[in-house]
């Protein structure tokens, strides 16, 4: 048995989650998780993928659909997109011919 996040075995059970699976919690990363969960993690290639479907104005709904993700999952990675997008570009104005 071991963390899917830094693979340490330093592991120690911590409750259970709303479907009454067994929660453990990493000691080294401190990341909880499940063993054998039901969903898997979106790839990161999944995650390529809508990023570019979001560039072609499609609606969330149909990313979803044709991504196998759940509105609400992609919702909420639309928002942490969102969150990291500066506010203010700073555009430095040069003249032609300096």
């Amino acid at each position: 048995m071991h963390c899917p996040n830094c693979y340490s075995t330093q592991l120690v059970k911590n409750g259970f989650n709303a479907l009454g699976k067994q929660l453990y919690r990493c000691k080294d990363c401190r990341r909880h998780f499940v063993l054998n969960p039901a969903k898997e993690r979106i790839s990161d290639d999944k995650k390529m993928l809508i990023d570019r479907l979001l560039l072609e104005r499609i609606s969330l709904a149909g990313i979803a659909r044709v991504v196998g993700v759940s509105e609400a999952w992609l919702q909420n990675y639309v928002n942490a997109k969102y969150a990291q997008t500066p506010r203010e570009i700073l555009v430095k104005k040069s003249l032609l011919g300096d």
